[in-house]
């Protein structure tokens, strides 16, 4: 086989810088460290598997990562290497700043160490006063990080409202021909109505002017999101359906409008999940491994479960779950009532069902699922608390899990209950509805979705889901088509690649 011509792979080669303000396994709070800890190397690996090929068509892509070098990070002592000290202005003090640098998996990832950054260990703060400063600064530095590399990317994606100023400001003429060659903006949102708090009189400060007039709401011309969004090259969403939705006064955040005017800009790629992390068979935590060719030994998972919360030990009881964040977005609020639709339903088969709720939130909701608990002491149980462990242990032997979301940009829960034989039952929003196939075919379905926010919708799905349950050889089916549904990153790397390729070509 012809080896790939290394000045052929040079010319092709693509670069790009990912930026987030956290990631696997280095700091993880959400959602976006997830993504932001698998998402590039799945991107990286994809590039080295078709480096093998002969006509090596899709080239090298050099992809990078910078995340700001939190305490907690700096606690865990990785084994950096400095590369690079040097100061970056803001509120106009030069600040001696520091670059370090970890090899991860053959990912390079990029630790940005400052007294903005580094002073407090964790990574967001319930003073949003504080969290601006960290995250304006952290945009700052991470572009003057690529003088420092001598490095320049074609891409710069970027993640939520914390890295949000590094793309306005490559936007802006000043900050773009300081930089050797041109470089294309990625601004990726991961839930639209966190926009970051008001920016304008910080960046004033740090000699960055924001725009006097601007297709934006003028309620959002300083708010850090709402100004990536403008400054960006191009948009992403993470699930095609969002995509649409924050088009919408509905999802839109005020930003509906704006983002209309945008729509060709605008992609929606889904997310993944790590397959290697989330692996049945493989699963230290669990009681017995399985896979979708021997579901029948899932069983020993339920009944161990049932078991460890003094719930009544059988297979035939259909074992509904909820692992959420107990707020209103996810909808948890509707739980209590839809419950006791269920509880006074004349149908006999929608009577026997136990549920095990697992999560922390707002105080109010937690009251109220305590509640639930004790006036359905036989058979609901709630634990207030984060638990990674036990999460894994309810998603190997519960039957459903409940997602009530009220809105759900992507969602990675549904994801792993399928990988791990869990049916979802969801609402018909977002990712939910790019992830779950309705229970509509029995060749085709995979979950089963509702339509309004409300106890009643909830309660009449979960009661076409017991009664389905109740069919063991449809509900298997069911289960298996799951567990072989593919949400693996390489997926979804590949069309970032496409996007990467896209805004890189001659005409754009």
């Amino acid at each position: 086989m012809n080896q790939p011509d290394p000045f052929v792979m040079e010319s092709k080669q693509l670069k790009v810088l990912f930026l987030a303000a956290e990631a696997e396994p280095f700091v993880k709070v959400g959602g976006l460290g997830d993504v932001a800890g698998s998402l590039p190397s799945a991107i990286r690996s994809l590039s080295d598997l078709d480096s093998t090929r002969d006509d090596y068509e899709n080239g090298f892509i050099d992809i990078r990562m910078a995340i700001p070098y939190h305490g907690s990070m700096q606690a865990k002592q990785f084994p950096v290497q400095l590369i690079g000290e040097f100061p970056v202005q803001f509120k106009g003090v030069d600040v001696a700043t520091k670059a370090f640098q970890y090899l991860h998996n053959g990912l390079p990832v990029y630790f940005i160490a400052s007294p903005q950054i580094s002073s407090g260990s964790s990574v967001y703060s319930s003073d949003s006063r504080i969290d601006l400063e960290k995250y304006t600064f952290f945009s700052l530095a991470s572009i003057k990080l690529l003088q420092v590399l001598g490095w320049s990317p074609d891409i710069f994606h970027a993640n939520d409202w914390h890295t949000a100023v590094a793309v306005y400001l490559l936007s802006l003429k000043n900050w773009r021909t300081a930089l050797p060659n041109r470089i294309r903006t990625i601004m990726e949102v991961h839930n639209l109505p966190y926009t970051g708090p008001s920016s304008g009189e910080l960046l004033l400060q740090t000699g960055i002017s924001i725009p006097d007039e601007s297709p934006l709401p003028e309620d959002k011309n300083d708010l850090p999101l709402p100004l990536g969004l403008l400054g960006a090259d191009h948009i992403v969403t993470v699930s095609p359906t969002y995509a649409k939705e924050i088009q919408t006064p509905e999802f839109g955040a005020g930003l509906d409008v704006f983002l209309q005017s945008r729509s060709e800009d605008i992609s929606g790629i889904l997310n993944g999940i790590d397959y290697i992390v989330w692996d049945p068979m493989k699963d230290p935590a669990l009681v017995q491994n399985f896979n979708e060719k021997n579901i029948k030994d899932r069983r020993k998972n339920k009944l161990a479960l049932q078991r460890e919360f003094d719930l009544d030990a059988s297979v035939e009881i259909p074992l509904m779950v909820m692992i959420n964040r107990l707020d209103y977005q996810k909808g948890v609020d509707l739980l209590p009532a839809t419950i006791r639709i269920l509880n006074h339903s004349h149908n006999i088969s929608l009577l026997f069902w136990q549920l095990i709720i697992l999560g922390t939130g707002e105080s109010s909701i937690e009251r109220a699922v305590r509640n639930l608990e004790n006036e359905f002491s036989n058979r609901v149980r709630a634990v207030i608390r984060f638990d990674p462990e036990l999460s894994r242990r309810i998603f190997s032997g519960a039957d459903m899990i409940l997602i009530p979301s009220r809105y759900e940009p992507c969602g990675l829960t549904q994801m792993i209950a399928m990988r791990y034989g869990c049916v979802p039952i969801a609402r018909s929003t977002g990712g939910l509805v790019d992830t779950i196939k309705d229970y509509d075919s029995v060749e085709e379905s995979t979950g089963f979705l509702f339509t309004n926010s409300d106890p009643i919708d909830f309660a009449n799905k979960i009661g076409t889901a017991l009664e389905v349950f109740e069919n063991k050889r449809l509900w298997n089916k069911l289960v298996v088509r799951g567990m072989n549904t593919d949400f693996s990153w390489n997926r979804s790397a590949s069309r970032y690649r496409k996007l990467y390729r896209y805004l890189t070509s001659d005409g754009n």
